[in-house]
């Protein structure tokens, strides 16, 4: 989803970056909908005749909600869109200089914006970047609460930690195997590698 201001849609519009999901499209590989407020709307609306064309072409996209009673400028009304960790996965979309750099201060908000007739993606700040790598440090390092349940579910780390490994470890061990077969497990992986054979 991309969430584009006012100067942004002109933009594509001066420089006949259209249709503008094509535009955007292209630039990010994928299919996407670009969006708008109505703030942004209520702006472009303000400016008169020389904005018509973006009035109109803002007025064709998806509308991201505000709830604004009043109409705000555009970047207060973006930024309370996106929030303070873009829940909503939005890039914002705008030529506006100083736009641009209060988001690149936003951890996971890319920013994008138009050169005459190319679109560009502006490159993460060193915030961001941070902000990626230590989001990536957690995924890796799962809670103590966590690994607790995932050692729960195998039967054969109950044993390994169990000094005894008495019958009753055992009969878990059988258990555990009966409860695959029926459900089709060790069959399935023996189907599997009698196939992995065939190609050899």
């Amino acid at each position: 989803m991309v969430l584009c201001d006012g100067t942004f849609i002109h933009h594509l519009l001066l420089h006949r970056l259209i249709p503008i999901n094509d535009a955007l499209a292209r630039l990010l590989g994928t299919r996407i909908i670009p969006f708008t407020t109505r703030c942004i709307i209520g702006e472009l609306r303000s400016l008169g005749e020389s904005h018509r064309e973006a009035l109109e072409a803002a007025q064709q996209l998806m509308i991201a909600r505000c709830d604004h009673e009043k109409r705000i400028n555009a970047m207060d009304c973006i930024e309370s869109v996106v929030g303070e960790v873009n829940s909503e996965h939005f890039f914002v979309a705008t030529q506006d200089a100083d736009m641009r750099k209060k988001f690149q201060k936003i951890p996971g908000v890319p920013v994008m914006y138009g050169l005459r007739n190319s679109l560009f993606i502006e490159q993460p700040s060193s915030m961001q970047k941070q902000f990626v790598k230590s989001s990536e440090e957690r995924r890796l390092h799962l809670p103590e609460s966590e690994d607790l349940k995932v050692r729960d579910l195998n039967p054969r780390d109950k044993i390994s930690n169990n000094p005894d490994h008495g019958d009753a470890d055992e009969t878990l061990l059988r258990t555990a195997s009966d409860k695959r077969n029926m459900l089709g497990v060790s069959r399935t992986s023996q189907l599997k590698r009698k196939r992995a054979k065939d190609w050899l």
